[in-house]
């Protein structure tokens, strides 16, 4: 039987997510394999829960990239479902990008809420509260995303389901959560300073980090390094079109 909470209610977190991150722990130790199949019924046994939950925790993770949903067939553990937690950090980086660079001219002048958030999460890693790190992480990012002014961008980046990508590669990567505080600094201290390309580079740089720790710590290979693929064979720039350009 896969999974480790067969018989135990979950009580501290929505409990859908509780089985979601217990199903990527499930994945990532090799419980279950590419091509698995997840049987709802099975797993909400485990869980002590009704079928409801388990399918909403199914569908999350498809959305995320882990698994695959087939009509009258079922749901199957992605082949490759790295490449999904990869390709989201791609997006994001882009998205992120464009939005600084609409948002550094408004916040240049006042980066204190963004302060606000790098204090919370650093605080919160001192409690070791890994949601309250995600929470701090997600506002922070939001702040930006909202400053930018465009409401499309906005929109699509909420889509994305940013606070449960944020979760899933707390639970995905061994990161030491203080440094999480830090890595967001440079971002706060080019927009401070005006300055746009560099605010933009940072933005992206902080997305492809996390990139690199997933593909490196899965065994996945990193879409930046089909860029650099294509860039040496092509003999020009990798990646096509920025949304920043």
């Amino acid at each position: 039987m896969h999974g480790t909470h067969r018989g135990k209610r979950v009580t501290r977190r929505a409990l859908r997510h509780e089985i979601r991150d217990g199903l990527v722990r499930s994945i990532l130790d090799g419980e279950y394999a590419p091509g698995d199949r997840l049987i709802e019924m099975r797993i909400a046994k485990e869980y002590g829960t009704s079928q409801g939950p388990v399918r909403e925790a199914l569908r999350e993770l498809e959305i995320l990239g882990f698994v695959q949903s087939r009509p009258h067939r079922g749901t199957y553990v992605r082949a490759a479902w790295q490449r999904g937690m990869l390709e989201l950090y791609e997006v994001r980086a882009a998205l992120e990008e464009f939005a600084t660079r609409a948002a550094t001219p408004v916040l240049r002048d006042d980066t204190s809420e963004l302060w606000t958030e790098i204090d919370g999460m650093a605080q919160a890693a001192q409690r070791n509260d890994i949601p309250g790190v995600v929470e701090h992480s997600e506002r922070f990012h939001r702040i930006i995303v909202e400053a930018s002014g465009n409401q499309q961008l906005l929109n699509v980046w909420s889509s994305l389901g940013i606070t449960d990508h944020t979760e899933l590669t707390m639970v995905a990567l061994r990161i030491d959560v203080s440094s999480i505080a830090e890595s967001h600094k440079p971002i706060v201290e080019a927009i401070a300073a005006g300055d746009v390309e560099l605010a933009c580079r940072e933005a992206r740089e902080h997305q492809r980090f996390f990139e690199q720790e997933m593909a490196e710590q899965t065994h996945a290979e990193s879409l930046g390094d089909d860029a650099t693929e294509r860039e040496s064979a092509d003999g020009g720039p990798a990646g096509g079109p920025s949304l920043s350009a």
